[in-house]
């Protein structure tokens, strides 16, 4: 099996200076593509060298940030919404500071991903692919996450809608679920579970691992051969999918 037609195809990667949006841009740059990195931290710079790539840094938020990346794409392949932001929004914090980050997750997570996608659309023709990050999360939930979970499922409800929009122009959309990556946002998410069952981390982490049926915590680089499979002439029928990239943790 190859991952036929990758090569000179234009792709940007969003939320790509690090954890798995870096794995994905990592895997597509060895794939021989034309490769942009967009980022809302100064980070991106450094990552989009290592990979001889052209960085953008922008906050996806802001639709005037956005329109100036989508300026500098007059053609685009592949688009690869990764962006996002996880955190404990505790329905029983009644703070401001707890509020603002319910806001913020969503409007980087549903609101962002609408906003690149929207502005990045013209640039995309006949058997251009568009792929979202979403979550194992988004086919299940956990307990002090509702913003981050929320918006995942939010992410499966635009892929479904996108696919059935963009279906007549010869574009693809699908989503990839990933289960535990080795990320700092996985990590921070685990000590606060932790934290919430008052256990470990390390001895929650077994836990998880033991629940999947292929044991093991994955790296960045274990998802990352999904994005190409879904940008690859392999998958020129697949849309309107979700595939769970999570070691049998949630089968579906």
């Amino acid at each position: 099996m190859t991952l036929d037609g990758l090569s000179g195809r234009t792709v940007l990667v969003t939320g790509s200076s690090r954890g798995i949006g870096f794995g994905i841009a990592r895997a597509f740059a060895a794939a021989g593509v034309e490769l942009h990195m967009l980022a809302e931290d100064e980070g991106i710079a450094e990552a989009a060298e290592r990979l001889g790539a052209q960085a953008h840094r922008a906050d996806i938020t802001s639709s005037e940030a956005v329109a100036e990346v989508a300026a500098s794409l007059p053609h685009l392949d592949v688009l690869v919404n990764n962006a996002g932001l996880e955190l404990v929004t505790p329905l029983d914090d009644g703070s401001s500071g707890n509020e603002a980050t319910f806001r913020r997750v969503v409007e980087i997570n549903v609101v962002g991903t609408f906003l690149v996608t929207r502005a990045l659309l013209p640039s995309l023709g006949h058997g251009g692919r568009i792929i979202n990050t979403a979550s194992i999360w988004s086919r299940g939930a956990e307990a002090l996450f509702s913003a981050y979970v929320a918006s995942k499922h939010a992410v499966i409800g635009l892929t479904k809608t996108w696919a059935k929009e963009l279906g007549p122009r010869g574009i693809t959309v699908n989503a990839v679920c990933p289960g535990w990556v080795r990320t700092e946002a996985s990590l921070r998410s685990l000590h606060a579970m932790a934290a919430r069952m008052k256990v470990a981390p390390d001895t929650l982490l077994d836990e998880i691992v033991a629940a999947q049926i292929l044991p093991g915590f994955m790296d960045p680089d274990d998802v990352a051969g999904t994005y190409l499979f879904l940008a690859s002439d392999l998958a020129a029928n697949i849309t309107g999918q979700s595939l769970g990239v999570d070691r049998g943790e949630y089968p579906w």
